[in-house]
């Protein structure tokens, strides 16, 4: 089986030139689009934030106010993924009732609550298609791709609006705010980049070449701290001023930083394949704290309720202090913890590689209850006021499907 890099490298051949002339075929390097001429909080007619979007906004914070279910069934399942690749899937996010889910073959889909779907759309082909979540906004669906291109699809009718060539392939989910959608980037060498893609037209109005190796994190944002951060596969975090995007700091851990960066009290808080968990201060990337879990953590973190609940590859879920790190609970599963953590007001949700979803007290660690699909459970939950949503990856040549669940 080729490795990662090798696998890149054929699928990015085939990119063509753009950006300023600063990609062109298999670029090792992007070519940095300076931030000076770009205002990120100029006025624009287009929306200040998204409707939806990844982990419910720019902290990434995976909070949902909402109350789940003390009982559920599945209501319906749709299939949407067909590839085993290990990395998490995307989330569905809801915009007016309907659900818009992205697949690993890199089609999308607008579905009803009653589980018909209203419209399809596609990517250029792609061997792992679509694993970054939509954002939606201006009544348009913003989502990357593993072509290496960031998409716009209008939400009524699925039609493609816009498509922008950035690197080899884009793993991440965007993440939108005042009519710019910025988005982690990796090329086919061991390096990466973020740009900032304007959504009205697609073009984009910053990149930066700072060197990273295959950034498959998806970044956050913080307006009132001034930074925007982002992981990657050389167990860098990453971090720019803003809205200025100068270069500010960075941390190295042991391992790569696989899942997205969450922000929570000024602090950046993400796992590492070091087996451990951080909480960088924005403002000078200083270690505050670090948990040490038993195994690799590609787990988003979710930050709610004074604590930070985040999953681990040796199958458990854990609860940390927000402030100290310390451990309050653990529960365990019989699989891998790899998707991103969902918390509400009493429960947080998370998927597992034994195929099943849990719902489990956040004050406790008790489980509530759990449903058994068929595939790994690896996108976030994404929980409505009548239903809540997730997503599988397939296994054994098994379609990974799409379920909604309601009230039992």
């Amino acid at each position: 089986m080729p490795t990662r890099r090798q696998w890149l490298r054929r699928v990015g051949c085939g990119l063509t030139a753009g950006l300023a002339g600063g990609l062109a075929g298999c670029a090792a390097a992007p070519r940095a689009l300076d931030a000076a001429s770009f205002d990120p909080l100029a006025p624009t007619p287009l929306a200040d934030t998204a409707t939806v979007q990844f982990r419910g906004g720019l902290r990434n914070r995976g909070f949902v106010d909402a109350t789940v279910p003390s009982r559920v069934r599945v209501d319906w399942t749709l299939p949407v993924n067909r590839g085993t690749h290990t990395a998490a899937k995307s989330t569905p996010v809801a915009v007016g009732g309907d659900v818009v889910v992205a697949g690993d073959t890199g089609e999308l889909r607008r579905v009803s609550p009653d589980g018909e779907v209203r419209w399809r759309a596609a990517v250029e082909p792609t061997t792992r298609g679509i694993h970054g979540t939509p954002a939606v906004a201006n009544g348009q669906v913003y989502v990357g791709a593993y072509d290496g291109a960031m998409y716009a699809f209008d939400l009524a009718t699925g039609r493609r609006a816009w498509r922008t060539d950035i690197g080899d392939a884009i793993g991440s989910s965007p993440v939108y705010l005042n009519g710019v959608c910025y988005i982690a980037v990796e090329y086919a060498e061991p390096s990466g980049s973020v740009a900032a893609v304007d959504t009205a037209s697609g073009a984009v109005r910053w990149l930066d070449g700072w060197p990273t190796d295959h950034p498959h994190s998806t970044l956050a944002l913080d307006r009132d701290a001034g930074r925007l951060v982002v992981g990657a596969n050389d167990g860098v975090c990453y971090a720019w001023s803003f809205p200025d995007l100068e270069r500010a700091w960075t941390f190295e851990t042991g391992g790569a930083i696989k899942g997205p960066i969450a922000i929570h009290d000024g602090l950046a808080v993400f796992g590492s394949w070091d087996h451990r968990v951080y909480a960088l201060s924005l403002e000078d990337g200083s270690e505050v704290w670090s948990f040490e879990a038993d195994a690799d953590v590609m787990s988003g973190p979710a930050v709610a309720n004074g604590q930070v609940y985040v999953g681990s590859h040796d199958s458990r879920l854990y609860a940390l202090d927000a402030d100290s790190g310390a451990e309050q609970w653990r529960f365990d599963t019989d699989g891998w913890l790899i998707g991103s953590v969902t918390a509400t007001r009493d429960h947080v949700l998370v998927g597992s590689y034994d195929a099943r979803l849990y719902a489990v007290d956040a004050s406790s660690g008790e489980e509530t209850w759990h449903v058994t699909g068929r595939g790994h459970a690896t996108s976030a939950a994404f929980v409505t006021d009548d239903a809540v949503y997730y997503a599988e990856r397939a296994t054994d040549r098994r379609v990974g499907l799409l379920y909604r669940l309601v009230p039992a």
